[in-house]
């Protein structure tokens, strides 16, 4: 298990490189720069603020000195917020987006996982057509529409949740977890069905149920485990979603997290806040689907063998 997540430490390390050389040559392609306004700057001011900035050294220049200051965790500091480094910033807004993300993917398990059981269980009912079926619209609706509907109807409507905000007022964290959890609650039922389709056709669940067994007991005991990993394998990916769709939940419901700090930093230029976001959610989505293949490894004894096997 340790070298397997060697391994996969040392394969971060050039994705990382990969994702920071080609974000940087994109930044600097994009027309315009990040002192560009609607009033005209002083030539002399601009010559200045280049400086300051070293956009005025070559861009080959520009690109070795800013990867060897992010090898030492240095992002710099953000052209929009002068006083304030990129790192500080990340650590102003990560607690929020994390939470967000946190509650969304609650939301999801609480909720996908009894649907997809269900759905298995009831295969070719009502019971399976009708959540299934909820299950598609839910996949198909993106967040930017879902959450819109949702604010109308709870919050101006029926005035029953804020519709701005996070943590200042009781019950605005309800929404937007909603919003965010609602498109992985329905890929984790349908996941969860098939898993669980697939492990009550082996013989095992077959000679359980033929003892007698209580469905609850074959559910919980015998089958629950090995029809948990396709949904396993998919946490990893479906956390790394979250934390990319936040972007747009935050802005609708106007949230200080990581996600509005990436599209204030795309409106105004700003090329070390769009770096160092772009570089630190690699590097989220790494770890996340490292932890979820651990935990596939660890609950699959077969996966277990073959890794062990190859060490």
């Amino acid at each position: 298990m340790l070298v397997f997540i060697i391994k996969r430490l040392l394969q971060a390390i050039p994705v990382l490189f990969l994702v920071a050389t080609v974000t940087f040559f994109m930044v600097r392609a994009a027309p315009g720069g990040p002192f560009d306004k609607d009033r005209s700057i002083p030539p002399e001011v601009m010559t200045q603020l280049n400086k300051r900035y070293h956009l005025d050294d070559p861009l080959w220049k520009q690109y070795v000195d800013y990867m060897g200051n992010v090898v030492q965790g240095d992002f710099g500091p953000s052209f929009k917020y002068a006083s304030h480094s990129v790192t500080e910033l990340i650590a102003a807004g990560l607690p929020a987006t994390l939470e967000l993300s946190l509650y969304a993917i609650l939301f999801a398990l609480i909720v996908g996982l009894p649907i997809g059981i269900l759905a298995a269980l009831k295969r070719n009912t009502l019971l399976d057509y009708i959540p299934m079926s909820t299950a598609m619209i839910g996949i198909c609706m993106p967040t930017f529409v879902l959450g819109p509907i949702l604010l109308l109807i709870f919050g101006i409507w029926l005035g029953w949740l804020p519709v701005a905000g996070w943590g200042q007022i009781s019950g605005d964290k309800i929404l937007p977890s909603i919003t965010l959890g609602s498109v992985y609650a329905a890929y984790i039922a349908r996941i969860c069905r098939g898993g669980m389709l697939e492990v009550f056709s082996q013989d095992y669940i077959r000679t359980a149920r033929a003892k007698g067994l209580s469905t609850m007991r074959i559910v919980v005991v015998h089958a629950l485990r090995g029809g948990m990993s396709p949904v396993i394998s998919f946490l990893g990916p479906a956390i790394a979603g979250l934390l990319a769709g936040s972007f747009v939940v935050e802005s609708i419901f106007q949230i200080p997290g990581l996600g509005r700090f990436y599209v204030m930093a795309a409106f105004n230029r700003d090329y070390t806040m769009i770096m160092g976001l772009t570089i630190f959610f690699a590097f989220l989505i790494i770890l996340f689907n490292l932890i979820a293949d651990i935990l596939l490894v660890w609950l699959n004894p077969k996966i277990r063998q073959e890794i062990g096997g190859g060490n």
